[in-house]
């Protein structure tokens, strides 16, 4: 695992070595091993090495044998053993052992389409000196980031994390008001938007061609919509598929674990790799000393059934400091909680290994979530009660309080297929009312004609043909999960500098996935069924009767308790106000309401917290230094 930065003067101008070397000591904690750099005149390019495969050779960056073609590379080819064979088979000569090169030999053989060769995770920039092009690719789901900016006086440059593109003094620093109304309504901003104006995110299973001609953005991998009919056992095949796409992934010349958190997805892969590893599974978890929060008996009784070398955290209120740090790592604006319990489950199993498998991808691929189920749902309401009976419906909503169970539902039924499915991916469903009470008079003008929803509308659009369960999945999948939980697991992993394989998401077990029937993934309020077969008499039955936790901290507890003090200082200072985003008076009464614990406003407060930390350490200085301590 490693971290990656650029620069292309199309122009002819030569490279400037010293901005590479500040853009690599920036994410230095994503390849503490190692550092490497490589110019070609007016291309330069570097990289921080986290050694996994082939620790003594796999230096980068690397080139082919004539030194025609260069790359850095962030990632695993988990199947670069069976790559390997076939391009030395072919005449091909490696100087390593590493993944890397073969992604050189795959590009000499077959140009771009050398993306479909690859399985893994990844975002590598490849230099062809002969065509003087940079080619720039990322994994089909999105485990991998990329920033990029086209620059006035046509210069390019590109980074793993936005805190070093930002070492270029070309890149300006405006925000694009867009993506701050889409944080404020998700609490996460989605590709290929991001937070500055001058800078794009490269989204999943997308690749860039930069050439003295421009650049180009295009898609090389979809999720197939059409579906296949189900093998004749589909519980066996599935078995087959999950048990290869995790023994792939055990392919490390360092120690490997796993997260276990006692849920059914950590579960799944954990009790997977006991099966083929010939010693105990290091699992490592975390818990809280409040009620409804800890997981750690579940997980403890997971690693017992399973005999794994089993290692526990507990955690209690970040510190102030501890909280710049998170958010320095997470490079733009970013409120989902969940990043803290991720941040310290990662620093937990980085005392014992540096690779950690976990179970991120089952909520999204087998209908997790109660979004999932509330869509059916309201699918057959919508076609049983017809267009007049849904608006009555509709209506009878607006006439019920707020807070009552069932009015969403009923509200949302009046609404169209995509509507209805976009709202389920707001924050909460009060975020309109929310950002009127909210926002200033001066952001609510800028901002009126902006729909943060754009992106799940269209994603639904795309999957048209789909039964409503699987079309919310897609969903799902091309948004929350790419921009918000796999964007949350690599930050939080990568700040320990942890390597964090997702064998769920195996891109071959996601295209058997959603071939399936929506009975063998969600009946009544039963979910993920054939996850829960895969289980079935290998696991601790608590495990599988007990209701969906996701994996969340008691942040609202912390911000009315133990952070009190910090919101106070940082969303009433001075320099808060001074922004103009928000209506003063309203933080204040909104604060007030969950600091008394009249109303719970976790997620909002936490959200201008993230915000307003991110100015300080992003915009307010003349440059992004390295993480508070």
């Amino acid at each position: 695992m490693c971290g990656i930065a650029g620069k292309y003067n199309l122009d002819g101008r030569p490279a400037d070595a010293q901005l590479l070397s500040r853009m690599a000591s920036l994410i230095r904690h994503r390849g503490p091993d190692d550092e490497g750099v490589y110019i070609d005149g007016p291309l330069g390019m570097t990289m921080r090495r986290l050694s996994i495969i082939d620790v003594a050779s796999g230096h980068q960056p690397i080139c082919n044998e004539d030194g025609s073609i260069w790359i850095v590379f962030n990632g695993e080819i988990y199947n670069y053993v069976e790559l390997y064979a076939e391009l030395v088979a072919r005449g091909h000569r490696f100087k390593t052992q590493s993944d890397t090169e073969v992604i050189v030999h795959l590009y000499e053989e077959y140009g771009q389409e050398c993306l479909q060769y690859l399985r893994g995770m990844f975002a590598f920039a490849l230099w062809d000196a002969k065509a003087r092009r940079l080619f720039i690719a990322r994994d089909r789901l999105g485990k991998k980031p990329l920033f990029y900016a086209l620059l006035p006086g046509r210069t390019f440059v590109f980074a793993s994390e936005l805190k070093a593109l930002l070492q270029d003094g070309d890149v300006e620093r405006s925000i694009d008001l867009e993506a701050l109304n889409q944080y404020l309504g998700l609490l996460y901003i989605p590709a290929p938007a991001c937070i500055l104006k001058a800078v794009r995110k490269l989204p999943a299973g997308h690749f860039l061609v930069c050439d003295p001609d421009g650049v180009r953005v295009g898609k090389y991998w979809e999720i197939p919509l059409e579906q296949p009919a189900p093998p004749p056992d589909p519980l066996e095949r599935f078995r087959e598929i999950l048990s290869d796409a995790v023994k792939i992934r055990l392919r490390s010349d360092v120690p490997l674990g796993a997260f276990l958190s006692g849920g059914i997805d950590s579960t799944t892969v954990v009790t997977t790799m006991a099966q083929q590893l010939q010693r105990p599974v290091v699992t490592a978890s975390i818990g809280f000393k409040h009620e409804g929060y800890n997981e750690l008996p579940h997980a403890r009784a997971v690693a017992e059934r399973l005999g794994t070398e089993h290692h526990e955290r507990w955690v209690t209120a970040p510190s102030a400091d501890l909280i710049d740090t998170i958010l320095w790592h997470l490079d733009e604006p970013f409120a989902d909680s969940s990043a803290i319990p991720t941040y310290f489950v990662s620093k937990a199993a980085r005392e014992h290994v540096t690779v950690a498998l976990s179970g991120d991808g089952g909520d999204e691929l087998f209908g997790g979530y109660s979004r999932h189920r509330i869509e059916a749902l309201e699918y057959r309401i919508r076609r049983a009660v017809g267009p007049l009976g849904a608006k009555m419906l509709g209506g009878i909503a607006g006439l019920l309080p707020s807070n009552l169970r069932g009015r969403n539902v009923l509200a949302r039924v009046a609404l169209a297929d995509d509507e209805a499915c976009a709202r389920k991916f707001q924050a909460d469903s009060h975020v309109p009312e929310c950002k009127a009470e909210l926002y200033s008079p001066a952001l609510k003008a800028e901002t009126a004609s902006f729909d943060e929803l754009a992106p799940f509308r269209q994603a639904f659009r795309l999957a048209e043909g789909l039964d409503p369960l699987s079309r919310i999945m897609f969903v799902d999948v091309k948004t929350y999960l790419a921009d918000d939980i796999l964007t949350k697991v690599d930050r939080m992993s990568m700040a320990h500098s942890l390597e964090v394989r997702v064998p769920l998401l195996d891109h071959k077990l996601v295209e058997f996935a959603v071939s399936l029937p929506p009975s063998l993934k969600v009946a009544g309020d039963v979910t993920k069924i054939l996850l829960r077969q895969v289980l079935n008499g290998d696991t601790p039955q608590q495990v599988l009767t007990r209701e969906k936790h996701g994996f969340i901290s008691p942040i609202g507890q912390w911000l009315r308790g133990e952070l009190a003090g910090y919101v106070e200082e940082t969303l009433f200072s001075a320099r808060a106000r001074e922004r103009g985003y928000f209506d003063a008076a309203t933080v204040r009464r909104h604060w007030d309401e969950h600091r008394q614990g009249r109303r719970n406003r976790e997620h909002e407060i936490w959200m201008l917290l993230g915000l307003e930390v991110w100015h300080r350490l992003y915009v307010d200085g003349a440059t992004v230094e390295a993480p508070p301590r």
